[in-house]
């Protein structure tokens, strides 16, 4: 697979309006590989003060489309995806890594794995997810 510049995901990202909302980062843009970083903030707590699960839920689903993409190219949407919930994530620093595990023809599967880095460096795993995505034009 050929390498793909960070430059070029960056530009992606800064075509969704959505993430302006969300404020996610793509720090990783390699074959099969993407992460995203976000910052977590009080906007994207729920009642509750912990992460909104669709926050979460937003993560999993960009990563492993921009993940997905890397094998597939540009043009891509989300077929389905899977999302579980296994801590509460507070404060500090969201980083959700996606993995491609298959591809063949226009679709890929990617694993993505959310993890909290706490204010003092300490990581845990809060959410984990699968998915897939479907090129829109062969």
């Amino acid at each position: 697979m050929t390498a793909i510049p960070l430059s070029v995901g960056e530009e992606i990202l800064a075509a969704q309006p959505f993430n302006d909302l969300i404020g996610a980062r793509l720090t990783r843009f390699e074959p099969g590989e993407a992460v995203l970083e976000l910052d977590i903030a009080d906007r994207h707590r729920q009642q509750f003060g912990v992460v909104h699960g669709g926050v979460l839920s937003y993560l999993v689903d960009n990563t492993l489309t921009f993940a997905c993409g890397t094998v597939l190219g540009a043009g891509i949407v989300t077929a389905g995806l899977t999302v579980s919930y296994l801590a509460a994530a507070r404060d500090g620093v969201l980083r959700a890594t996606a993995t491609v595990t298959a591809h063949a023809g226009r679709r890929a599967v990617a694993t993505v794995t959310v993890e909290e880095i706490a204010p003092d460096g300490t990581a845990r795993t809060c959410a984990a997810g699968q998915g897939s995505a479907v090129a829109t034009r062969a």
